[in-house]
């Protein structure tokens, strides 16, 4: 019983993690721009476009999976995927008019989770 409870518990936390890009695809919209600096932090890239602003928030560093597995003898099993996520938020009028996400972001925790740690103090 403490088993299956435990392993409920893994899976709502995988399926929290992975949900909260998702979330932050309806949520953030119509956010001013300055409330998303201030959670989201200064963007890597942006630019001007003729209906407003585009910004880019990367996060380079490789996402791993949630198990690996090491033995003595030097094999190393890793369960996961690797990731990386590129947010790209389209503003209009100084709003958040929609959010993409690219990049080879898909693990075990979901195909968007690492894109989370760009997103998560917004939702939050």
């Amino acid at each position: 019983m403490a088993r299956r409870l435990m392993g409920l518990a893994l899976l709502c936390l995988l399926a929290s993690c992975s949900s909260i890009p998702r979330r932050a695809q309806h949520d953030l919209i119509g956010m001013p721009k300055s409330d998303l600096l201030a959670c989201a932090g200064v963007p890597d890239r942006q630019a001007v476009t003729a209906d407003g602003e585009v910004l880019e928030y990367r996060q380079d560093q490789q996402v791993q999976g949630p198990f690996t597995i090491k033995t003595p003898i030097n094999f190393e099993l890793d369960v996961g995927g690797h990731g990386t996520c590129h947010m790209v938020v389209a503003l209009h009028g100084k709003l958040v008019a929609k959010i993409h996400y690219t990049g080879p972001s898909a693990t075990l925790m979901g195909p968007y989770a690492a894109c989370t740690p760009l997103v998560k103090s917004c939702v939050d």
